[in-house]
């Protein structure tokens, strides 16, 4: 049967929009399928991890990141004013973003910039400060760019699988495609059709965050707060607020969220009785429900983001989770698409990514019961407070909300092998990250040794070879990178290529015949 595109995607949010654009840049034939006729501006995640900072600028969108940050800290300056002119105390913020842990704020002085983990990024760690609804605008153009199929205001409804393909039902008609994959949120309709197990522990909170215009706001104080009733933010945004409150779970998660609920929350946990919510501008309800599927891959339906796992919001980890879902799966998909894949790349997907995802649920779960509005918590908030005064835990705290700790456990016996590649300075003038835009595998040729570039020949259709000097870094040879940007082989001295072999056919397949020369 004929197909209308190799992949579908469910959901245009941030990660299928991710996604695509991988997809598309590797040629393959790619659908979007979204819900909403418009870009989602509900207020969500607010900042980048490195590795999605990484994941942009490798493709080519630093420049429209460091816009989008610098529009957020003006905004952030705007409300700094908004607070002084009425007389609040105030605390202006970090011109780099250094996070906090359940609410506790992190101070960027205390961070140990020398650690190891911090260095390699270049230009992308100094870029975090991007909304997720900016972000998702972004992704949208460049989608459009490659070619994806967009289409906005449809709904999947059903899909039958076979080993063949997937034959999707929409509410605009039918589509067939070689795979589907589900990005369609919490409450994957993806993911309950194809019966992934789902398992996890039931929510215990409700929580509102808000862009609101209000009256009386002067009471409320800045930053995180703590009282006997809950969790509450204010700021750094003029008109931003969060709200927790630890008595179950929202009745109706689905109901629009009123500048009443807003009001009556935000009145109940900071107990300022006269704080107005006048207007809503965005507004969401959460709770703190954490689960993750089994398996991310069930026949040629895959799962990626918030369809896979889901949890709280605190600590802004749930978008950076969904990128990164979608760069490594992109790559691994489209050569299965195109035929080249190795047996069992798709299969590294879920190996790759589940351990994260189920990080990310426990560090979530640790913030909920750091916030709980009781003594024992209260209690432990203050040691953690204490500890995280110091350089050593500020450190620690960052390099795990910045996500420069992270990195896949792949062969290999080079401390660089399955890290995120350094952002190296080469001696064409340009930086690592300006070779892969294109998407596909490269070889770094750091010592013009002909026989390591030799060794990639029968690859060269899927991977590009590049003979450069790295001043900086004398003691590298050469770096073989997936196109997601990790190290999957690195040398630091010219002919110690024995590990070269096993990682090309283990990411790349089998090498093609060699054209005589």
């Amino acid at each position: 049967m004929k197909r209308d595109a190799d992949v579908v995607v469910a959901g245009g949010g941030p990660v299928g929009l991710m996604l695509a654009c991988e997809l598309a840049l590797a040629d393959v034939p790619v659908v979007v399928l979204e819900r909403l006729t418009e870009v989602d501006t509900t207020i969500k995640a607010g900042a980048l991890n490195t590795p999605s900072s990484e994941a942009l600028y490798r493709r080519g969108l630093l420049p429209q990141l460091v816009e989008v940050q610098n529009a957020s800290l003006a905004g952030f300056g705007s409300f700094v004013r908004q607070r002084q002119a009425s007389g609040a105390p105030v605390t202006a913020p970090a011109p780099k973003f250094a996070g906090h842990f359940a609410g506790i704020m992190l101070r960027g002085d205390l961070l140990d910039a020398a650690d190891p983990d911090f260095a390699g990024s270049g230009p992308a760690g100094d870029v975090g400060l991007v909304p997720q609804a900016a972000l998702e605008r972004i992704l949208a153009d460049r989608a459009t760019e490659l070619g994806v199929t967009l289409r906005r205001g449809v709904t999947l409804t059903g899909f039958d699988a076979d080993d063949e393909g997937v034959h999707v039902h929409t509410s605009h008609g039918p589509l067939r495609a070689g795979w589907l994959v589900g990005c369609d949120g919490g409450r994957s309709t993806v993911r309950q059709l194809a019966g992934f197990p789902f398992p996890g522990t039931a929510p215990s909170l409700t929580g509102h965050q808000a862009l609101v215009e209000m009256t009386g706001a002067d009471g409320l104080g800045a930053g995180w707060n703590w009282t006997e009733t809950g969790t509450y933010a204010h700021g750094p945004m003029p008109g931003r607020i969060l709200t927790v409150e630890f008595d179950g779970p929202p009745a109706d998660r689905e109901a629009p969220v009123t500048a009443e609920e807003l009001q009556t929350a935000l009145r109940r946990v900071s107990g300022v009785a006269d704080v107005t919510v006048t207007k809503v501008h965005a507004a969401t309800r959460f709770t703190d429900n954490a689960r993750q599927a089994s398996d991310y891959r069930r026949g040629r339906v895959l799962l990626a983001g918030d369809a896979a796992h889901v949890h709280s919001p605190f600590g802004g980890q749930g978008l950076n989770l969904g990128l990164g879902d979608a760069v490594n799966l992109g790559w691994k998909l489209a050569a299965t698409v195109h035929g080249w894949a190795p047996e069992g790349l798709l299969d590294t997907y879920t190996a790759e990514r589940h351990p994260l995802g189920a990080w990310v649920l426990d560090w979530t779960r640790a913030q909920v019961a750091l916030m709980r509005p009781e003594p024992h918590a209260a209690a432990l908030r203050r040691v953690v407070a204490e500890l995280s005064a110091t350089p050593d835990a500020t450190t620690f705290f960052v390099k795990k909300i910045s996500g420069v700790w992270q990195r896949y456990d792949l062969p290999g016996s080079h401390p660089l092998t399955g890290r995120s590649a350094p952002d190296l300075e080469l001696s064409d003038g340009h930086r690592l990250a300006d070779h892969l835009h294109d998407g596909r595998g490269l070889l770094l040729d750091l010592a013009d040794d002909p026989a390591l570039r030799g060794r990639a020949a029968g690859h060269r259709d899927r991977v590009r070879t590049l003979t450069v000097r790295c001043p900086d870094r004398p003691d590298l040879a050469g770096l073989l990178l997936r196109p997601d940007g990790c190290t999957a082989w690195a040398a630091d001295a010219p002919g110690s290529y024995g590990e070269l072999d096993a990682a090309l056919g283990r990411w790349f397949g089998a090498p093609s015949a060699v054209p005589a020369a």
